[in-house]
């Protein structure tokens, strides 16, 4: 009897069944970096010596973090990682233009149910939504992966958040997930396969999952795994290659991905998500969560609407609804990035950008944007920023004597017009 996270490393690593606690070396079927997290990764591949790397085709860089360059150094980062893709022959490269990581590979359909995907960004946990075992790792492990193809792993014990009920209009997964984390601590799943099932999850899109997922991390999560069903397939059956849709189908049709009830290593939660109302992560853990109600009286500078975690069509979708034919508060900075060029070309195509700059928003090309705190629309000293991000550490989005709130798209949305922290009727 197994957990998800058992049975996918038990095929990489071909060792049978493996169980929590098993240290395993395990294939990799994906391994992702970045411009910001790449040069290291392959000035330590080049100290190792290894010629060529071991999969040119299991290789994905996609700029996202510095783009386009905003300085000579992201500049030169960006010639390295252009010659080691020209050099090695990397067939999976996606420049300046394409978005943030997260969203392009499973738009691109590198995500598959049932494999490992390492990828040199902490929040690479996002992938877990469409049933694959995906972790965050070092740039001088990724340059590991790239000569040998394999990484060891102490398989996670799973903790599983079984979650109920309906969410009301005003609520979304990010409530969902900013509740979870509120409750277990920013430490609470340490080292645990995070697994997300229940109704309230078999009714979510693959949207609202991958929210889940990314912030999964946030507590400590070393994946956040969703079993993949008919939701999953039905988003990926276009998106995947040629030479892995069958791949895709056996996953989803013939496998096996669904944790067994008395796996030995299993930990459940119960949460009714019925009368959960719009969360906030206040400065500065994201474990320190209140309701939105109860901070009306929080004037913010900032709204940020965008990022791995909530930059997808439906989060601007959300955000339009709100803003369509009003306008933001006097004073306030709006910044809308969508996630990925095919998020903003949807946005283009169904008016939600006109709706945003009509509203006064600044809106910007695919990128990380103001979350990582290197790019794009930094808060200054003692300013107050809220933002649809993952993480509101002190310094995360510009000067440390500023603030960082999380929230919802809607909830930004709604207090970017009423310049205050505000809760959508």
């Amino acid at each position: 009897m197994s957990t998800i996270a058992e049975k996918i490393l038990s095929r990489a690593s071909g060792q049978g069944q493996v169980e929590a606690g098993d240290i395993v070396m395990a294939d990799i079927d994906i391994a992702m970096m970045h411009d910001l997290t790449g040069p290291l990764a392959v000035e330590s591949f080049n100290k190792i010596g290894t010629e060529r790397v071991w999969d040119n085709e299991k290789i994905v860089i996609p700029f996202d973090h510095q783009v386009p360059a905003d300085s000579l150094d992201s500049a030169n980062n960006h010639i390295l990682m252009r010659k080691f893709v020209k050099e090695q022959d990397i067939k999976n490269f996606y420049d300046v233009y394409e978005g943030v990581c997260h969203q392009v590979l499973p738009e691109k359909g590198h995500v598959i149910p049932g494999t490992v995907i390492v990828g040199a960004d902490s929040h690479t946990t996002t992938y877990g939504a469409l049933g694959a075992f995906s972790t965050g790792i070092g740039s001088t492990d990724m340059a590991m992966v790239l000569s040998t193809g394999q990484l060891w792993f102490k398989v996670p014990e799973t903790i599983q958040f079984n979650i109920e009920g309906i969410l009301k209009e005003n609520t979304s997964a990010k409530d969902v997930i900013l509740n979870i984390i509120g409750q277990v601590g920013a430490d609470g799943a340490t080292y645990k396969s995070c697994e997300f099932k229940g109704e309230t999850i078999s009714t979510m899109n693959i949207s609202d999952r991958m929210v889940l997922s990314n912030m999964a991390i946030e507590m400590g999560g070393k994946t956040g795994i969703i079993e993949p069903d008919n939701v999953t397939y039905q988003y990926l059956k276009d998106r995947v290659k040629d030479e892995n849709k069958n791949r895709l189908k056996a996953f989803i049709e013939k496998s096996n991905l669904k944790t067994d009830e008395d796996s030995s290593s299993l930990e459940t939660m119960d949460i009714d998500v019925s009368d959960l109302e719009p969360q906030i992560a206040c400065p500065h853990n994201v474990d320190n969560v209140k309701p939105a109600s109860e901070l009306s009286d929080i004037e913010i500078d900032q709204v940020f609407v965008g990022s791995c975690t909530n930059g997808r069509i439906e989060d601007l979708r959300d955000a339009a609804k709100i803003l369509k034919g009003k306008h933001i508060a006097s004073g306030l900075r709006m910044l809308v990035i969508p996630a990925s060029r095919e998020t903003y070309m949807k946005a283009l195509d169904e008016g939600l950008i006109k709706i945003f700059v009509e509203a006064g928003a600044l809106v910007s090309a695919p990128c990380c944007g103001p979350c990582l705190g290197g790019h794009t629309g930094l808060i200054g000293p003692g300013e107050v920023s809220l933002s649809t991000s993952n993480r509101n550490f002190k310094g995360r989005q510009g000067s440390p004597e500023g603030e960082v709130y999380l929230s919802s798209a809607k909830v930004a949305a709604q207090s970017a017009i009423e310049g205050r922290i505000s809760v959508p009727k």
